[in-house]
């Protein structure tokens, strides 16, 4: 279950980091109210999965899901780059995580 909740608070992770993209510096308020409801909501959600996992791989996961994540959204809903050096940087975060969860 812990894995569970830190994937799902990995994935509000995303949607407050693309949210603050559309929150023009937080003068938008439904965009604004949305991103802040996904910032809460991300960190409980960690908060609760670290309650069973160690606090070093929680972390890592968690920022590691939420940078793959907006990098790819940022590729597909804002235009950016998808040069191959990013594509591989972004492998490299996933064998990661991947290791972090074999090993814990």
């Amino acid at each position: 279950m812990a894995w569970t909740l830190l994937f799902l608070a990995g994935l509000f992770e995303v949607a407050w980091a693309i949210g603050l993209k559309y929150t023009d510096g937080f003068s938008k308020l439904v965009p604004s109210t949305l991103t802040v409801a996904a910032m809460v909501t991300s960190v409980v959600l960690l908060g609760l999965a670290m309650k069973q996992l160690p606090v070093g791989t929680a972390y890592a996961v968690w920022t590691g899901i939420g940078t793959i994540g907006t990098v790819i959204l940022g590729i597909f809903l804002l235009g950016e780059s998808a040069a191959p050096l990013r594509i591989a940087c972004l492998t490299l975060i996933v064998l990661g995580i991947a290791g972090l969860k074999l090993s814990g």
